[in-house]
């Protein structure tokens, strides 16, 4: 039983890398992922927004509850034993200045693809 459902931007090629980083070292199952691009998505997933995972990542723990952002991160690390450290970002000080961060990132991180070399999605993230 996957610990963690992470809905990720398949058309994001930051998030796809950190994904694919992930599913590699996840040598114990614990996560499973789904694009929220993929066809069937809205059907398997309805209580999932698209256009709000689309501009924060969203997840589902075991239980059903859903979380967001820099929570979904944090878990999805901890659970594959890397990057314990983020957990620091989710102490209550640190964590409403580290939750702005993240989505000013989520907001432009394709363009932070493209400064970074990284290929884009251009026209086909437009929902």
């Amino acid at each position: 039983m996957h610990q963690l459902t992470v809905f990720f931007d398949g058309h994001c090629p930051l998030c796809t890398k950190e994904i694919a980083l992930l599913k590699q070292l996840d040598t114990r199952k614990k996560l499973h992922f789904e694009d929220i691009h993929a066809i069937d998505f809205v059907y398997r997933y309805p209580y999932i927004d698209v256009v709000s995972a689309d501009k924060r990542l969203h997840g589902q723990l075991a239980n059903g509850q859903i979380i967001t952002g820099l929570d979904v991160t944090a878990k999805a690390w901890g659970l594959v034993g890397h990057h314990k450290w983020l957990q620091i970002l989710r102490w209550p000080v640190i964590r409403w200045f580290a939750d702005l961060a993240y989505l000013v990132f989520a907001r432009f991180r394709h363009p932070i693809a493209r400064l970074v070399g990284g290929k884009t999605c251009d026209d086909q993230c437009k929902f």
